[in-house]
């Protein structure tokens, strides 16, 4: 295993959701971002895609910090068997801490929670903020409908062109990790 300090931050669901192909990409992801020798930065749930991702990627042996809110610790059956694990006291904590401790993102599947946690960063990008990598996981096309709502913002006025770019659809995970893969590279 090649062994870098890199870091993914990867947001998804707490749920797996109804097409059984989103548990499959949670789990290559998982399993590709151990394999890389990178650590895997989530929301510290042993549920749903959460869950998923992380079991694949301690399972092929890869390191893992979980970040979870108190209040979320026995609803998202939060995992202490990781590598490091951060129980903070807000939502906003915890999506402070994933991010500062990782160099890129990816957003698998997910609902509410996921977007909020994507359009965060997002916004960050786009004041400026940082320029980590963004890439959207879109399984079995899960994310098709966000890209068009974007488009629509920026056709509509609402957002800079720019904005598009801010974030990169990747069909799967073998298209995500070799994108983190270059990047790294660069």
């Amino acid at each position: 295993m090649h062994v870098t300090s890199r870091a993914v931050c990867v947001f998804c669901g707490s749920r797996n959701g109804h097409d059984p192909s989103w548990t499959g990409a949670a789990e290559a992801l998982g399993a590709g971002i151990a394999d890389a020798g990178w650590e895997l930065v989530y929301g510290a749930g042993d549920v749903g895609l959460m869950g998923a991702v992380a079991r694949a990627a301690l399972g092929r042996g890869g390191r893992a910090l979980g970040v979870i809110p108190e209040h979320l610790l026995a609803r998202e059956a939060g995992r202490r068997d990781l590598t490091r694990f951060v129980v903070t006291q807000t939502m906003h904590e915890r999506k402070k801490v994933m991010f500062m401790n990782a160099d890129a993102i990816v957003a698998l599947p997910g609902g509410p929670g996921t977007l909020d946690e994507l359009f965060e960063v997002m916004t960050w990008r786009q004041l400026g903020l940082h320029d980590k990598p963004i890439l959207l996981l879109n399984a079995g096309g899960y994310w098709d409908g966000l890209v068009a709502l974007i488009d629509h913002m920026i056709a509509q006025g609402f957002a800079e062109q720019s904005f598009r770019a801010f974030m990169e659809p990747v069909p799967t995970p073998a298209a995500a990790l070799e994108r983190l893969q270059a990047h790294f590279a660069a």
